[in-house]
């Protein structure tokens, strides 16, 4: 029993931190106009070092990239940038895998059939590949580093939802709703959906942290927002030739991203136990 308390407060104290670290990086990118020491777009002196002064006493707190651009200012913009474009594509993502993955839990039949192959289709293909072929297909824009993401997640999140819903679809209460004539949509949404709440928002916490990475990721290829936008995946490729002799280059903008998916897989885990406590 002690072991048991000392490994839930652990995760607790383990979620708070993580969720510390997610409010912490909202805030920056909410107040990036205010928290931003100088134009993210502005050339001044290239390929300085942490630390170092450039004309005017301006001080590069984490040097400046190729073009002389300081990459702390260009950091805090690009925090809008990823956190921006994964809330919105995980979001996207979860309206439609949650509700095709509702429907075709509770429905079955053919729907369920149908809908399962090509959600099966769909993850036979690496993310990332899948990623790529939607942006080539559409073009490379922040909107459509979206439709790429979420179109990619959502199959996986139908699957996490369908199996939920089977299961909660057998239980005594659903049963009781049916027999008393309620409507399928008022069951799915009064009924399944809040008791599929908990493991769906863990899982979320945990996407978002995915969709972060995969923002990254595409902008690293030159399939993200488009310059001069500040984007912590285009600083990394920007650097990345350089890397050996002016490391800064690409370790802040790789610790922001690595740091916002460990932040978000915290506050996952916490959720998580959080539901089965329940």
């Amino acid at each position: 029993m002690k072991c048991r308390r000392h490994s839930q407060r652990q995760t607790s104290v383990s979620a708070l931190c993580g969720a510390a670290a997610v409010i912490g990086w909202l805030l920056v990118a909410i107040l990036a106009d205010l928290l931003a020491p100088l134009d993210p777009l502005k050339s001044m002196t290239p390929l300085a070092l942490p630390g170092a002064t450039g004309e005017g006493g301006v001080t590069f707190w984490l040097g400046t990239d190729l073009l002389g651009r300081d990459i702390l200012s260009r950091l805090i913009y690009g925090t809008r940038t990823v956190v921006v474009l994964s809330a919105v594509a995980t979001l996207s993502a979860y309206v439609l895998g949650v509700g095709a993955g509702l429907f075709a839990g509770y429905v079955r039949g053919f729907a369920d059939t149908a809908l399962s192959f090509l959600a099966n289709v769909m993850l036979s293909f690496p993310v990332l590949v899948l990623y790529i072929v939607v942006i080539t297909a559409i073009g490379s824009s922040a909107t459509n580093v979206v439709l790429a993401i979420a179109f990619g997640s959502a199959p996986v999140i139908f699957r996490v939802t369908r199996a939920l819903t089977i299961d909660i679809s057998k239980r005594d209460f659903v049963t009781v709703a049916i027999g008393l004539g309620e409507a399928r949509w008022r069951i799915l949404a009064s009924d399944i959906l809040p008791n599929a709440a908990g493991p769906l928002t863990a899982d979320m916490c945990l996407r978002f942290g995915y969709s972060a990475v995969a923002v990254g990721a595409l902008g690293f290829l030159g399939l993200g927002p488009p310059p001069p936008t500040p984007d912590w995946g285009s600083m990394i490729s920007d650097g990345r030739g350089l890397a050996i002799v002016y490391p800064h280059l690409i370790v802040f903008p790789c610790l922001a991203i690595s740091s916002l998916m460990l932040a978000m897989s915290l506050v996952a885990d916490g959720l998580h136990q959080l539901s089965l406590a329940r």
